[in-house]
């Protein structure tokens, strides 16, 4: 194991647990599903008790995964494509800074996903013990983690975001 090894799991482990407590908290806290799912209605994310169910189960999972080092690069596109529709949904207007509501947070969760996808999940993780190594680093980490979350963030915005016209 060295620095690296650790500077990875450190890195991996915060922003997945991050990810993690956000689908828990759609989950078990406040409006939990119900409450979830009329926001989602609300944003225009239709049907929204379909996307309160997916978008939580999507950030415990993937958060969990990322968290432990398990089949990063996928992990990683879920990351990238939560934010992608996140950001695209309730934080585009607001401008870049978290501070204001922008999409700041978004960014940095996001690429500091594919940038662990990128380098391998390191040592400490269920990646290297499993698979004898990180088995997809690299170029097409990248396009794993940032080719297929693109994608599938977009896809999802085109075919379910509806939000309500303003006269």
């Amino acid at each position: 194991m060295t620095a690296i090894d650790a500077g990875l799991a450190l890195l991996r482990v915060c922003l997945g647990l991050t990810m993690a407590a956000h689908g828990y908290g759609k989950l078990f806290r406040g409006g939990r599903i119900p409450g979830t799912a009329r926001w989602f209605d609300g944003m225009g994310m239709r049907p929204g008790t379909v996307h309160a169910w997916l978008a939580a189960g999507t950030e415990a999972g993937a958060g969990i995964l990322f968290a432990l080092g398990l089949l990063t690069p996928l992990a990683a596109a879920a990351f990238v494509a939560l934010m992608v529709v996140a950001a695209w949904t309730v934080h585009r207007e607001h401008g870049f800074f978290v501070a204001e509501n922008g999409w700041e947070y978004n960014l940095v969760l996001a690429v500091g996903a594919v940038a662990i996808a990128v380098t391998g999940a390191g040592r400490i993780s269920l990646d290297w013990v499993i698979f004898d190594g990180n088995p997809v680093t690299g170029w097409t980490a990248l396009a794993v983690s940032a080719g297929l979350g693109l994608v599938s963030g977009v896809a999802l915005l085109a075919a379910c975001y509806r939000p309500a016209r303003t006269a």
